[in-house]
């Protein structure tokens, strides 16, 4: 159970709480729900494929696809936290109670990527959970998979709370979720290894960062990936820190929020 703010808090620890509030309230459809999806992908493509695929020479179809769709289900969701709750926010016009008292742009950035980070990854555990059911995994590097864990879903937070902030309503955040977030995701190595494409399309995989957090993650389960996890960490912190400025720096100025 989720504490109440104390009454002498400060904005970060408010703000928090209502985010995390905000998608545990609705918890069926915020984290259950996309379990059920991640699920259902799972028993399609294990079913169809299992026992005609093995990837890295000794791995199970259904053991590979396990870490790809819980990365691409946490992924996914610490986007939909921030991103919707920011311009839901915008949309009603309740933003301006974030916005007149003195919270700092270094804690609402905080807030929004915390909470965008505790949602994914209690998705993620949720579809972790659900496919042992189906499949046994003897996890090889578990601090690899809790750094990209953590690592993606901030990413993704960010990139959610960039999205809020210049989408000015739903339609232009469903085309940047979809035309977006949604191929990157799927292009990443999710559902098989990038060795298995052409030179071309493993070349345009290495520009995609979401390719690096699926990769350096399933390294912890298998202790083996496309790429050394040091690479793929290096680029998805790099890529963090990128987001992180520009969503600082939007949020200092105001963009779109105060004018």
């Amino acid at each position: 159970m989720i504490a109440s703010p104390n009454a002498g808090g400060s904005g970060f620890r408010t703000l928090f709480y209502k985010e995390m509030l905000r998608f545990w309230k609705v918890g069926f459809q915020t984290v259950t729900a996309p379990v059920i999806t991640a699920l259902l992908y799972l028993l399609i493509f294990a079913h169809v494929l299992e026992g005609r695929v093995t990837v890295y020479g000794e791995i199970g179809y259904t053991a590979f696809l396990v870490p790809g769709l819980v990365m691409m289900s946490l992924l996914q969701n610490a986007f939909s936290n921030a991103s919707s709750s920011l311009i839901q926010s915008r949309i009603t016009g309740n933003l301006v109670f974030m916005l007149l008292p003195p919270i700092t742009h270094w804690q609402m950035f905080s807030a929004y990527v915390l909470a965008s980070v505790a949602r994914g990854l209690a998705v993620g555990l949720g579809v972790f959970l659900v496919t042992l059911f189906f499949v046994r995994i003897n996890i090889q590097a578990p601090l690899w998979i809790i750094v990209f864990a953590v690592l993606g879903s901030a990413l993704l937070g960010t990139l959610g709370l960039i999205a809020g902030i210049w989408a000015e309503k739903f339609d232009q955040l469903a085309a940047f979720q979809n035309f977006l977030i949604m191929p990157a995701t799927f292009l990443s190595g999710v559902f098989y290894s990038i060795h298995s494409l052409p030179t071309f399309w493993q070349q345009v995989s290495h520009w995609n960062p979401f390719f690096y957090t699926i990769d350096g993650f399933r390294y912890g389960f298998f202790g083996t990936a496309d790429v050394s996890p040091w690479h793929s960490l290096a680029v998805v912190l790099g890529s963090f820190l990128l987001l992180a400025v520009i969503a600082l720096r939007l949020l200092a100025s105001g963009y779109k929020l105060r004018h």
